[in-house]
């Protein structure tokens, strides 16, 4: 089943179902009139969910639509909790190579984990605003989560049955602004603005065979300013799967119902120490910060820039016959000219 949330000028738009190929959508007033809403009553929704999404299908509404990504907002445009994880441990081993750190072995037993801000994410087609180049704009494409009620100190063996939904996301990072959070000790809060997620989310079964062991097993493609930055397989190297995530995010506290857990930045080793960029015959990546860390080990500095303002990114995964499964997020990079008036 796939959902999204159209634009309907409230607050957290109104909920809809999509067709499998995007292509058609119908709203649901009489079952959800949310995707929060569909949520806290999942049990009792989730079935006649499944009927409108198999007759929409099969073209058997009369009410349905042309699915447009640009209406879209986030699939939940604001949530009780959003955590992004740090799942690729070869990410964090180029971030702390790159500085002449050594990595701590237990980075690769319990997951690093933040807690972001979740009032205000941006729809995945629109323009990202920003105050200043100078703060190092990066994107991050990510895997995410959506849950249902989690209890306290559940064990990663039994995480699973609580994932309801999964979508796309691009963690927006702001690389010159984190070392001196970092600095404080106490995280991150102004180098991490509001992320923007993929315009559809879909039950894990949309998936079939690349839903295995709490992974998505396909590749996730970024594409930077019109060319193919990264396609790494968001099911290869990923240390800790959403199972333990989910384990950690809940070791002392429940988790309610709508809580985001994002899979931290995808990465693959492509059978080398650091892996390579497309450019180079290689997978690529998923950020800007990761070929920065690259040519640091490699050249004694970076020499790819962060992002300015006009700078385009897309992230979207395919299935293996080549159709989108969560519809694409497709932003520009906008210089932010303060509250109006």
């Amino acid at each position: 089943m796939k959902l999204a949330t159209y634009r309907d000028g409230t607050r957290d738009g109104k909920l809809v179902v999509v067709s499998r190929d995007l292509t058609r959508a119908v709203a649901v007033p009489e079952i959800a009139r949310t995707l929060q809403s569909a949520l806290d009553r999942w049990d009792k929704v989730e079935g006649r969910l499944k009927e409108v999404y198999i007759a929409l299908n099969n073209d058997k509404l009369s009410d349905d639509f042309s699915f447009d990504e640009t209406q879209c907002e986030s699939p939940l445009p604001r949530a009780y909790h959003w955590a992004d994880g740090s799942a690729y441990v070869n990410h964090v081993e180029l971030v702390r190579k790159a500085r002449n750190a050594e990595m701590p072995p237990s980075f690769w037993e319990d997951p690093l984990m933040y807690q972001g801000g979740s009032d205000a994410f941006i729809g995945p087609r629109q323009d990202i605003p920003l105050g200043s180049e100078s703060w190092g704009i990066d994107f991050e494409g990510e895997i995410a989560i959506i849950t249902d009620d989690v209890p306290m100190g559940v064990e990663a063996k039994d995480a699973r049955q609580y994932i309801r939904l999964l979508m796309l996301v691009n963690d927006v990072s702001l690389r010159g602004l984190i070392p001196n959070e970092l600095a404080k000790g106490f995280g991150f809060y102004n180098s991490k603005p509001s992320s923007v997620f993929s315009p559809v989310a879909v039950t894990p079964d949309e998936l079939g065979d690349a839903w295995q062991d709490g992974k998505v097993h396909l590749p996730l493609r970024s594409t930077y300013n019109g060319e193919l930055f990264g396609y790494p397989n968001a099911g290869v190297d990923m240390t800790f799967n959403f199972d333990r995530l989910i384990q950690h995010a809940a070791m002392t506290r429940p988790l309610c119902t709508g809580t985001i857990i994002g899979s931290g930045t995808v990465s693959n080793k492509q059978g080398t120490d650091h892996g390579s960029a497309v450019t180079e015959g290689g997978v690529g990546y998923s950020c800007i910060a990761e070929i920065r860390m690259i040519e640091t080990i490699r050249d004694g500095k970076p020499s790819t820039p962060f992002m300015k303002f006009g700078d385009t990114i897309r992230i979207e995964m395919h299935d293996a016959d080549g159709n989108s499964i969560f519809g694409a997020i497709d932003q520009k990079i906008v210089q932010y000219s303060g509250p109006s008036a």
